[in-house]
This record gives C-alpha cells, structure tokens and sequence, in this order.
C-alpha cells in the first residue's frame, strides 16, 4: 500500500488514476494491483500488470477494494498471522526483509518541502487567532472516550479510533477539538474568568472513507468563545475567518459562508410531532444532503421512523435560502415565538457582518444544521463556491455542552473547526499556496579535514549571533559545496583554506552578488 497525498504534497507529484493517492514517479501504485489501472505519464507498470483503462467509477471502486482488504485483515485478529519474527533475513545476502515504507492508510508523513508549507498555514491560523485577541491552548491526543460518545452524535462515534488501554480503561484518539475544551473549561471551574476566547491548532483521527480533502488524521484549527449568550461572538469568529481567507489571497468570489441556526430546525421538527429525543439524529441525516441527496435522506428520515409528512416539512424548510421567506414559513406552519427570535438572530448577525466587513461572503441556507449533535442555535459552513470541495470549515453555538458533561448550568458557548486538508486542496487550485524554500544565512565550507574545529567554532559564533548556519559536516570538494548552497538557498559561502587559515583569513563569497573577498577570521559577523 502506498503512502496517502499529504495535502502540502507538491503538484509535481505522480498521482494514480485509479485510487488517486499519490505515488513517486517512476513509481507504481501497489494499492492498485490486480484492478484496472490507469496510469498517469510518470506512472509506470508493475511487472506483469497490463495496463487497461479504468471505468469512471474506479476510485470509489478501488476505496473500496482497500477497505474490504483492511476488514478482511482486521476479521483474522493478530493471532492469524502472529507477531512479525524479529530480524527476518530474506535472500542469498541474509538482509533483512524491507518493512512497509508506507505510513498507515489515511495518515501522512511531513518531509521538509511539505512542512514548510504545514508551518506556514499553522502561522496565518495562530496571525489570525492573536490579532483577535485568542490565546492558545492544547489537549492530548489521547481522551477517554466517553467524552466524544456522550454528545457528539452517532456519526462520530462509528468513526472514532477507540480501544481499551493497558489498565483497563476506553479510550479514544481525539476526532475533534470541541470536547476537550469543554473538560479543561470544567477543570478550571469557577478560577476561569470569562469570557474565556482561545485557540487550538491540533490533530484529530476519524476512522472514515476517505475522498478528495478527507483522510483519517488531519489537523484543525479551533476558535472557541464561552461566555457570550448573543450573535456578537459568532460575528467575531466569522470575521476571523474571513480574515484568515484574505491574508491568504481568497476572496468572496472564491468563497462563501451560509449561516442558519439549529432552532428553526428544530421548531419544525417538533411541530411534525417527531419525538424530542430524535432532534440529534434528524441533524445528521439532514446534515448529509448534499452528499446522498434529497432522497437517501428521506428513506434514512423514514427508516428513523419520521412520517412522510414531517419529511416533507423538514426538506422543505431545508430548500429555504432566504430570511424573509423563511419568516413566512414558518409564521405559516405556526412556529411559536421561539422560531422567531432564532431568525431574529440571524438578522442580527447580518447586521454585524456589515459592520465587521464580511457581508458579502455571508449568504443564508437552511439547509446547513451542521452534523455534531452539541449544536444549539446558530450554524455556518465556509464552502468553496466552485463546488468541488467539501466545507472548508463549520461551526456555530453550543450552549449546552458543557452542563451535558456535568456543569450545575448551561454556559453560552460557540466556536468553529478548520481543517488544513480542503484548504490546502483549494489554494493549490487557486495557485495561492507559496514555494517555499529551505533557506540559510551562511553555508561554511572546511577544505581539509584539520580545519573541521575551527570551522564549527566559526559556525558556533556566528549562530550565537542568531545567523542560520549550514557546517559541512565532511570535507568535501567546492563543487559539491556550491550545489549544497544552492539548495538550501544560501546568502553567502565562508571558506576555509589551509593557506588562507595560516594568514588568519578565510574566504567570503557573496553567492548573490558572486563577489569574493578575503576576511579576518575575527571579523567575519
């Protein structure tokens, strides 16, 4: 099995037809052996592999192909195969036999190129974060479960990386940040003031099929505020997120957010006379429209047990994209006052966006009720306006999460998620994401192995004057040395030479300017 794309990946990166994860060039996909393959020109064949075109359906073909393989793995239990024998040699040479190069299935590795990009993405989110006022806060990556079971909603749950651990106890890979801030928020207690405003850039593990800007680890940048009751918090996290999509050249034209709020959902929902306790599971169903379609949601709807009428009602009211008409609705199916205070709150944020700036980007769509069962009111999605992406990011008001973990009281509570995936996959489509380069202040370069020590030294001072130094390690010719200041984008070369060391000197070669002097040892800065 080859390596998942990472989403820093670079373009020029050979990609399989038929699983469309990447491979190295000159590479072949062995994910795909033994299915119609389609190979891309740098895509080579596997020996004794005809090559054939694939059916348009070959991805989703070949997906599944992987996840029959891994259930079929997972159903022999590690007593089928036993343990790996340590040291296993292979061949007339007794090596030993080359373990999977590949990461795990959905997971990725971050070699430098794609780190570079990774911190540079992780940067703009904590610019954004710290320019709003957030401080940041971290969790562990490893969670009991039952805080992800208690109130995420059913989907979640089904995805979550879960075991028992050596003591005894279940516990769960994070699939989502929100949780863990709502168990630190009740560590603290009543020594945390509030309103509390923080951030969290983190990983996160969903056991999922995996698509186009989906995989099974992923990280996501979290903006939280508890503390505030009105829709003026949802307009600052929003304003944050637009402010994030400017600075990394994304416009309204090339995205937008829809905004709704789970109570008008819910108004309908009661007034159909579907049970109270059925609310949660509605809102996933719902919440996968736009993947299954009108239809698979209504059989799922019905298989819930919701009548066809109150089906009919909940799809109608999720095709409403405008507040005066859903005013009208809902004054005309009798939704009591609640009904419309929660559209009076989204008027109100309609109203901020315009001072905040970001109207434009805003749009209302009912249809959006967010998935996670701890939503309360206000919902919203970024989404990519050419529509071939899924949500770029989503959130909204989760009042009750915390008493729903214990807290005497509800707390006024809202925030958002953005994953680095799908953003990544859109900025690459824009061409917006940066070629970054590795890059040092000064490569020093020792002629002869007797000057190994005093080139560290040299390399020593200088870094403790906070220059980016590469020290060749091996004494090495000139033109290698050349190539290595190349590569790593070096301002300026500093050579030493066994005769200009006897005099005290060393050479400074200006690579820009390719200009070169002679220095005093004690005056190279």
């Amino acid at each position: 099995m080859h390596s998942s794309i990472s989403p820093f990946q670079s373009l020029s990166t050979a990609i399989c037809r038929t699983c469309t994860q990447a491979i190295l060039p000159g590479s072949y996909c062995r994910q795909s052996q033994g299915s119609p393959l389609t190979v891309s020109p740098r895509h080579s064949s596997p020996p004794g592999l005809s090559l054939r075109a694939s059916a348009s359906n070959a991805p989703a073909v070949a997906e599944e192909k992987a996840e029959k393989a891994e259930k079929k793995a997972a159903s022999r239990g590690p007593s089928a195969a036993g343990p790996p024998a340590a040291g296993k040699a292979g061949g007339a040479g007794g090596k030993a036999e080359m373990i999977d190069v590949s990461p795990p299935r959905g997971t990725r590795d971050f070699p430098p190129d794609d780190m570079r990009l990774r911190n540079w993405l992780f940067g703009h989110f904590r610019q954004v974060s710290t320019l709003f006022g957030f401080e940041e806060v971290d969790y562990p990556v490893l969670e009991s479960e039952e805080l992800f079971v208690r109130k995420a909603g059913e989907e979640i749950t089904q995805q979550l990386y879960n075991f028992e651990d050596k003591g005894g106890r279940r516990v769960a890979l994070r699939p989502e940040l929100t949780p863990s801030l709502a168990r630190l928020v009740l560590q603290k207690g009543k020594s945390l003031p509030l309103p509390v405003k923080w951030f969290a850039i983190g990983q996160c593990w969903r056991y999922e099929r995996m698509t186009r800007g989906r995989r099974r680890e992923h990280y996501q940048w979290n903006m939280d505020v508890l503390g505030v009751p009105g829709v003026e918090a949802e307009a600052e996290l929003l304003a944050a997120v637009v402010a994030f999509f400017t600075r990394v050249g994304l416009s309204s034209k090339d995205v937008g957010i829809r905004v709704s709020n789970r109570k008008v959902l819910q108004e309908v929902v009661d007034g159909s006379g579907v049970p109270a306790d059925k609310f949660a599971a509605v809102c996933v169903i719902v919440d996968k429209r736009d993947k299954i379609g009108e239809g698979a949601v209504g059989k799922e709807l019905a298989e819930l047990g919701v009548s066809e009428t109150a089906a009919r009602a909940i799809l109608g009211t999720m095709k409403i994209t405008s507040l005066q008409q859903l005013r009208e609705h809902l004054a005309a199916s009798g939704v009591p006052e609640s009904g419309s205070a929660a559209v009076g709150d989204l008027e109100r944020l309609f109203v901020l966006a315009e001072a905040h700036g970001f109207a434009d980007w805003l749009e209302f769509d009912a249809s959006v009720v967010r998935g996670l069962a701890y939503y309360t009111g206000t919902v919203f999605e970024a989404f990519d306006r050419a529509g071939e992406l899924r949500a770029i990011c989503g959130g909204g008001r989760y009042d009750r999460l915390l008493s729903t973990f214990g807290a005497a009281a509800d707390t006024p509570a809202c925030g958002f998620g953005f994953g680095d995936a799908v953003i990544v996959e859109l900025l690459k489509q824009r061409g917006l994401l940066p070629a970054l380069q590795p890059t040092v202040d000064d490569i020093i370069v020792p002629l002869d192995q007797s000057l190994n020590g005093a080139a560290a030294s040299l390399a020593a001072r200088l870094r403790q004057q906070g220059r980016r130094v590469d020290l060749v390690l091996e004494t090495k010719r000139l033109k290698w040395a050349f190539k290595q200041a190349e590569r790593v984008n070096a301002s300026r070369m500093i050579i030493l030479g066994s005769s200009e060391w006897e005099r005290g000197v060393v050479k400074v070669k200006d690579l820009a300017a390719r200009e070169e002097v002679e220095v005093p040892v004690a005056d190279v800065v």
